[in-house]
């Protein structure tokens, strides 16, 4: 046993690919872990946007463990008393730290309804007022924005959404789904893009690598929809979506800069 023991921390010091899943296994236990830790006492309080503290709470300290600094700036763009949909472009897992770094009290994302089904941590999910939406049913996604436009302004609550609406580590965004728009749109109320720096020079699922590194977070200006109509849905996201992907062209440069600048080629 002790032989196996020094064998792993062997490769975990010197494997990249076995330090990679040995990271991922403990991010996903950890998240297991403290949905099951935390769920009987969300519960106390029921289905509440209120819970969401405890599950941004659980989640931060992962940051400190992976060795991962979260730089978060235009974090004083979402200092409003009023409700608003948060579009994000969505990498990776690791997109949780992030999250909880920027998001605001009273704030649920929408996900996938297959997530309410995985164990405690869909009872979490659950219990902290998160949005399920099924993705393959396209009547079903329609009353749930439908509904979620309603909840959003007699609850006064925010809203995140990956619009991308899957996992994207290429150089660029995917499309963007307009159902966060149709939201936004519905609701009468602004638009916070928010970019997350590419993951590059510390995770890859490709490449099976995850070391520590630095993340940054911009959260953009508000985007206002008082007055658009449905119409205006494909502009608006076009409009929304060129911006993000501006920023994040420039995040991507500034890193392959500073790795030029770290590792200078040999004279």
């Amino acid at each position: 046993l002790l032989l196996l023991l020094f064998a792993a921390l062997l490769l975990y010091q010197h494997n990249a690919a076995f330090n990679y899943f040995c990271k991922v296994a403990f991010f996903n236990c950890w998240v297991v872990a403290m949905a099951t830790l935390l769920s009987p006492l969300a519960a106390l309080r029921g289905r509440s946007v209120e819970n969401m503290k405890l599950l941004r709470a659980a989640i931060r300290p992962l940051k400190h463990l992976y060795g991962i600094k979260m730089q978060v700036w235009g974090s004083e763009h979402l200092n409003t008393e009023e409700p608003y949909v948060i579009v994000c472009n969505h990498q990776a897992s690791l997109d949780l730290m992030g999250m909880v770094e920027v998001i605001p009290d009273r704030c649920v994302p929408i996900a996938k309804k297959e997530l309410m089904y995985m164990g405690t941590v869909g009872w979490a999910c659950w219990l902290s007022g998160i949005i399920f939406i099924d993705r393959h049913k396209r009547g079903d996604a329609i009353g749930v924005i439908s509904q979620t436009a309603k909840t959003i302004r007699r609850e006064n609550i925010r809203v995140l959404i990956f619009p991308e609406g899957t996992r994207n580590q290429d150089k660029s965004m995917l499309p963007f789904k307009r159902g966060a728009f149709h939201l936004a749109v519905q609701a009468q109320v602004p638009i916070f893009p928010i970019v997350i720096s590419p993951y590059w020079d510390f995770f890859s699922s490709k490449d099976k690598k995850f070391t520590s590194g630095t993340c940054t977070i911009q959260v953009l200006p508000r985007i206002e929809t008082q007055g658009l109509s449905l119409k205006d849905v494909p502009e608006l996201t076009e409009t929304v979506r060129k911006a993000m992907v501006d920023v994040f062209s420039e995040m991507a440069a500034n890193q392959r800069g500073n790795q030029r600048a770290e590792h200078p080629p040999l004279p």
